[in-house]
Protein backbone atom coordinates (compact mmCIF):
# COMPACT_ATOMS: atom_id res chain seq x y z
CA UNK A 1 0.00 0.00 0.00
CA UNK A 2 1.31 3.39 -1.08
CA UNK A 3 1.28 6.57 1.47
CA UNK A 4 -1.42 7.80 -0.38
CA UNK A 5 -3.57 4.52 -0.71
CA UNK A 6 -2.75 4.69 3.67
CA UNK A 7 -3.88 8.37 4.03
CA UNK A 8 -6.86 7.75 2.19
CA UNK A 9 -8.21 4.32 4.08
CA UNK A 10 -7.04 6.30 7.27
CA UNK A 11 -9.69 8.91 6.35
CA UNK A 12 -12.51 7.08 5.65
CA UNK A 13 -11.43 5.19 8.80
CA UNK A 14 -11.80 8.53 10.68
CA UNK A 15 -14.58 9.61 8.69
CA UNK A 16 -16.67 6.32 8.90
CA UNK A 17 -15.76 6.04 12.58
CA UNK A 18 -17.54 9.61 13.40
CA UNK A 19 -20.78 8.66 11.54
CA UNK A 20 -20.65 6.17 13.96
CA UNK A 21 -20.64 8.46 16.97
CA UNK A 22 -22.71 10.46 15.29
CA UNK A 23 -25.36 8.19 14.98
CA UNK A 24 -25.42 5.30 17.52
CA UNK A 25 -27.91 5.32 19.99
CA UNK A 26 -27.40 7.34 23.43
CA UNK A 27 -28.23 7.01 26.77
CA UNK A 28 -27.86 9.00 29.49
CA UNK A 29 -28.08 7.39 33.25
CA UNK A 30 -29.05 9.45 36.40
CA UNK A 31 -28.15 7.95 40.09
CA UNK A 32 -30.95 9.84 42.46
CA UNK A 33 -31.70 10.35 46.03
CA UNK A 34 -28.04 10.80 47.04
CA UNK A 35 -26.82 12.67 50.22
CA UNK A 36 -27.88 10.49 52.95
CA UNK A 37 -25.47 7.92 52.75
CA UNK A 38 -21.53 8.46 52.40
CA UNK A 39 -20.80 4.77 51.56
CA UNK A 40 -23.67 4.57 48.77
CA UNK A 41 -22.97 8.03 47.78
CA UNK A 42 -19.55 7.66 46.88
CA UNK A 43 -19.74 4.16 45.00
CA UNK A 44 -22.47 6.11 42.52
CA UNK A 45 -19.91 8.91 41.65
CA UNK A 46 -17.23 6.09 41.03
CA UNK A 47 -19.13 4.12 38.49
CA UNK A 48 -17.84 4.09 35.42
CA UNK A 49 -18.36 7.23 32.47
CA UNK A 50 -20.77 9.79 32.66
CA UNK A 51 -22.93 8.55 35.18
CA UNK A 52 -25.48 11.39 36.60
CA UNK A 53 -25.32 12.08 40.37
CA UNK A 54 -28.81 13.66 41.08
CA UNK A 55 -28.54 14.51 44.86
CA UNK A 56 -31.12 15.75 47.31
CA UNK A 57 -30.47 19.27 49.18
CA UNK A 58 -30.02 19.57 52.53
CA UNK A 59 -28.87 15.93 53.52
CA UNK A 60 -25.74 15.34 55.55
CA UNK A 61 -23.75 14.35 52.66
CA UNK A 62 -25.12 16.63 49.54
CA UNK A 63 -21.74 18.89 49.80
CA UNK A 64 -19.04 16.05 50.49
CA UNK A 65 -20.58 14.15 47.11
CA UNK A 66 -21.74 17.20 45.10
CA UNK A 67 -17.60 17.55 45.50
CA UNK A 68 -16.96 14.01 44.96
CA UNK A 69 -18.96 13.97 41.95
CA UNK A 70 -17.37 17.13 40.44
CA UNK A 71 -13.85 16.18 40.60
CA UNK A 72 -14.64 13.45 38.70
CA UNK A 73 -15.77 15.20 35.79
CA UNK A 74 -19.88 13.72 37.24
CA UNK A 75 -22.56 15.89 36.19
CA UNK A 76 -24.22 17.19 39.69
CA UNK A 77 -27.85 17.70 39.83
CA UNK A 78 -30.22 19.12 42.21
CA UNK A 79 -32.76 16.33 43.05
CA UNK A 80 -35.59 18.43 43.65
CA UNK A 81 -38.21 17.13 46.61
CA UNK A 82 -41.84 17.95 45.02
CA UNK A 83 -45.15 16.55 46.80
CA UNK A 84 -46.60 13.46 45.82
CA UNK A 85 -49.58 12.08 45.29
CA UNK A 86 -49.56 9.08 47.97
CA UNK A 87 -46.08 10.39 50.18
CA UNK A 88 -47.21 10.39 53.77
CA UNK A 89 -44.31 10.52 55.66
CA UNK A 90 -42.48 13.72 57.27
CA UNK A 91 -41.39 16.34 54.90
CA UNK A 92 -37.84 15.97 53.14
CA UNK A 93 -35.33 19.23 53.46
CA UNK A 94 -36.11 21.59 50.70
CA UNK A 95 -39.78 20.54 49.50
CA UNK A 96 -42.00 22.24 47.93
CA UNK A 97 -45.60 21.58 48.26
CA UNK A 98 -48.95 22.87 46.54
CA UNK A 99 -49.21 25.19 49.86
CA UNK A 100 -45.89 26.73 49.14
CA UNK A 101 -46.29 30.35 48.20
CA UNK A 102 -44.45 31.99 45.05
CA UNK A 103 -41.72 33.80 48.12
CA UNK A 104 -41.18 30.96 49.79
CA UNK A 105 -40.65 28.75 46.23
CA UNK A 106 -38.67 31.16 45.49
CA UNK A 107 -36.52 31.12 49.09
CA UNK A 108 -36.70 27.08 49.30
CA UNK A 109 -35.08 26.84 45.78
CA UNK A 110 -32.20 28.93 46.39
CA UNK A 111 -31.58 27.45 49.55
CA UNK A 112 -31.58 23.80 47.79
CA UNK A 113 -29.58 25.07 45.32
CA UNK A 114 -26.79 26.62 47.65
CA UNK A 115 -26.94 23.29 49.38
CA UNK A 116 -25.58 21.12 46.15
CA UNK A 117 -22.88 23.47 44.83
CA UNK A 118 -22.09 22.21 41.07
CA UNK A 119 -25.52 21.63 39.94
CA UNK A 120 -25.90 21.94 36.29
CA UNK A 121 -29.50 21.16 36.07
CA UNK A 122 -32.41 19.76 38.11
CA UNK A 123 -34.69 16.74 38.54
CA UNK A 124 -37.64 15.82 39.89
CA UNK A 125 -38.02 13.97 43.21
CA UNK A 126 -41.16 12.68 43.75
CA UNK A 127 -43.34 14.92 42.76
CA UNK A 128 -46.52 13.13 41.41
CA UNK A 129 -48.81 15.88 42.38
CA UNK A 130 -46.99 18.90 41.67
CA UNK A 131 -45.78 18.03 38.50
CA UNK A 132 -49.76 18.28 37.42
CA UNK A 133 -50.02 21.86 38.21
CA UNK A 134 -49.32 24.52 35.51
CA UNK A 135 -48.58 27.25 37.91
CA UNK A 136 -45.93 25.47 40.00
CA UNK A 137 -44.17 24.22 37.55
CA UNK A 138 -44.05 27.39 36.08
CA UNK A 139 -42.49 28.73 38.92
CA UNK A 140 -39.96 26.32 38.73
CA UNK A 141 -38.90 27.13 35.19
CA UNK A 142 -38.81 31.02 36.58
CA UNK A 143 -36.27 29.86 39.36
CA UNK A 144 -34.53 27.36 36.98
CA UNK A 145 -33.79 30.20 34.10
CA UNK A 146 -33.09 33.34 36.86
CA UNK A 147 -30.24 30.28 38.02
CA UNK A 148 -28.70 30.60 34.51
CA UNK A 149 -27.26 27.99 32.60
CA UNK A 150 -29.54 25.02 34.20
CA UNK A 151 -31.34 21.99 32.27
CA UNK A 152 -34.47 20.48 33.88
CA UNK A 153 -35.06 16.86 33.57
CA UNK A 154 -38.86 15.55 34.56
CA UNK A 155 -38.61 12.17 36.25
CA UNK A 156 -42.24 11.30 35.12
CA UNK A 157 -43.70 10.00 38.38
CA UNK A 158 -46.86 10.25 36.44
CA UNK A 159 -48.19 10.83 33.14
CA UNK A 160 -50.39 13.64 33.63
CA UNK A 161 -46.89 15.63 34.39
CA UNK A 162 -47.04 19.02 32.41
CA UNK A 163 -43.52 19.89 33.21
CA UNK A 164 -41.81 18.97 30.14
CA UNK A 165 -44.67 21.36 28.36
CA UNK A 166 -43.78 23.90 30.59
CA UNK A 167 -40.23 23.84 30.81
CA UNK A 168 -40.68 23.98 26.41
CA UNK A 169 -43.46 26.83 26.81
CA UNK A 170 -40.85 28.92 28.83
CA UNK A 171 -37.31 28.02 27.08
CA UNK A 172 -35.90 25.67 29.88
CA UNK A 173 -33.55 22.59 27.93
CA UNK A 174 -35.60 19.52 29.18
CA UNK A 175 -36.04 15.77 29.06
CA UNK A 176 -38.05 13.24 30.68
CA UNK A 177 -37.23 9.88 32.08
CA UNK A 178 -37.63 6.92 29.97
CA UNK A 179 -37.04 3.58 32.83
CA UNK A 180 -36.64 3.32 36.16
CA UNK A 181 -33.60 0.87 36.07
CA UNK A 182 -35.04 -0.27 39.62
CA UNK A 183 -38.66 0.13 40.74
CA UNK A 184 -38.24 -3.40 41.55
CA UNK A 185 -34.32 -3.37 42.52
CA UNK A 186 -34.02 -7.30 42.21
CA UNK A 187 -30.80 -8.04 40.15
CA UNK A 188 -32.85 -9.62 37.60
CA UNK A 189 -35.18 -6.82 37.18
CA UNK A 190 -32.49 -4.41 37.10
CA UNK A 191 -30.98 -6.48 34.06
CA UNK A 192 -33.90 -6.46 32.53
CA UNK A 193 -34.96 -2.74 33.08
CA UNK A 194 -31.54 -2.20 31.59
CA UNK A 195 -32.18 -4.19 28.67
CA UNK A 196 -35.54 -2.18 27.86
CA UNK A 197 -33.33 1.02 28.49
CA UNK A 198 -31.38 0.01 25.71
CA UNK A 199 -33.73 -1.52 23.47
CA UNK A 200 -35.38 2.23 23.70
CA UNK A 201 -32.35 3.90 22.99
CA UNK A 202 -31.95 1.50 19.86
CA UNK A 203 -35.51 2.15 18.52
CA UNK A 204 -35.44 5.97 19.48
CA UNK A 205 -31.55 7.07 18.73
CA UNK A 206 -31.87 8.67 23.01
CA UNK A 207 -33.41 7.25 26.04
CA UNK A 208 -32.77 8.28 30.03
CA UNK A 209 -32.43 5.53 32.73
CA UNK A 210 -32.82 6.64 36.56
CA UNK A 211 -31.73 4.34 38.97
CA UNK A 212 -30.87 4.13 42.75
CA UNK A 213 -28.00 3.67 44.86
CA UNK A 214 -28.47 0.11 45.84
CA UNK A 215 -26.05 -2.38 46.64
CA UNK A 216 -27.90 -4.64 43.64
CA UNK A 217 -28.19 -1.50 41.18
CA UNK A 218 -24.65 -0.53 41.88
CA UNK A 219 -23.26 -3.43 41.31
CA UNK A 220 -25.26 -4.79 37.88
CA UNK A 221 -23.87 -1.08 36.88
CA UNK A 222 -20.48 -1.44 36.98
CA UNK A 223 -20.64 -4.44 35.29
CA UNK A 224 -22.92 -3.40 32.73
CA UNK A 225 -21.59 0.08 31.99
CA UNK A 226 -18.24 -1.16 29.87
CA UNK A 227 -19.61 -3.12 28.04
CA UNK A 228 -21.71 -1.18 26.09
CA UNK A 229 -19.27 0.49 23.64
CA UNK A 230 -19.29 -3.29 22.50
CA UNK A 231 -22.60 -3.23 21.82
CA UNK A 232 -22.59 0.21 19.51
CA UNK A 233 -24.54 1.97 22.51
CA UNK A 234 -23.05 5.49 23.83
CA UNK A 235 -23.14 6.16 27.48
CA UNK A 236 -22.68 10.27 27.50
CA UNK A 237 -23.47 13.55 30.09
CA UNK A 238 -27.32 14.21 29.95
CA UNK A 239 -26.60 17.77 28.44
CA UNK A 240 -24.97 16.12 25.30
CA UNK A 241 -28.35 14.35 25.43
CA UNK A 242 -30.74 16.93 25.59
CA UNK A 243 -28.72 19.02 23.08
CA UNK A 244 -28.85 16.08 20.62
CA UNK A 245 -32.85 15.68 20.79
CA UNK A 246 -32.88 19.61 20.24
Amino acid sequence: MTFAQFRVTAILFLFASQSFAQSAPRIAIIIDDLGYQMAAGRRAVELPGPVVCAILPGTPRATQLAWAAWERGKEVLLHLPLQSVDHDGAAEPGSITLDTTREAFADTFANAMASVPFAVGVNSHRGSLLTRHPGHMGWLMEEILRAGGLYFVDSYTTQHSVALQIASERGVPAIKRDVFLDSNPAPENVAKEFERLKALAREQGLAVGIGHPYPDTLAFLEHAIPGLVEEGIQLVPLRELIDFQR
